[in-house]
């Protein structure tokens, strides 16, 4: 099934699952997708405004150049999605302990999003922008942050070690993020 340029308002997809099938430049907007299985069903320059996302199942979902835009995406596993042509954008979204292990996130903009556990360990997040996030407890271990953007970003802590930092950009507010498995103190 093929569906092209619809706009899906107010829809309760717990209730009735969305159809399998291939969307494209749909806008979707105030959709409750929580808990519902959106797996095989390929979104492509889709945009979600104000969806609720919380535990959906997304083995195999393709996300190819996707905006979500004040979402709740708590617990959502990225990182089962299908690889081909990745490419996702958030904008005042809430993806809480959501998985994006191993996932390539070059360029991913993350804006004004509350990141608090998530799981970039392996991830590819060069050149990603994080922009008034909070990454509190976040995960990166073995994750590309080369070139990455996280000046406005707090609660983070990052291994310089374990992970690749190259001509990333901080703030200095944002050193004891780097600094804290050394156990200094910064005043």
């Amino acid at each position: 099934m093929y569906i092209e340029e619809q706009e899906f308002v107010g829809i309760d997809f717990k209730e009735k699952p969305l159809d399998k099938g291939e969307y494209e430049q749909c806008l979707f907007k105030q959709c409750d997708f929580s808990e519902s299985t959106i797996s095989q069903i390929r979104f492509v320059n889709c945009h979600f405004d104000s969806c609720n996302f919380s535990l959906s199942h997304t083995k195999g979902t393709s996300f190819q150049e996707v905006h979500f835009q004040n979402c709740k995406l708590v617990g959502v596993h990225f990182d089962a999605c299908n690889p081909f042509l990745f490419g996702v954008s958030f904008d005042n979204c809430q993806l809480n302990l959501s998985s994006f292990y191993g996932r390539d996130l070059r360029k991913t903009r993350f804006l004004s999003c509350s990141l608090q556990e998530v799981d970039f360990a392996g991830a590819n997040l060069s050149q990603a922008i994080f922009s008034d996030c909070n990454l509190s407890g976040a995960l990166f271990d073995e994750t590309n942050l080369e070139k990455a953007d996280l000046r406005t970003a707090w609660n983070f802590s990052i291994n310089p070690e374990t992970n690749r930092i190259q001509k990333a950009k901080f703030s200095k507010e944002g050193l004891p993020g780097l600094l804290h498995k050394y156990a200094l103190i910064i005043e």
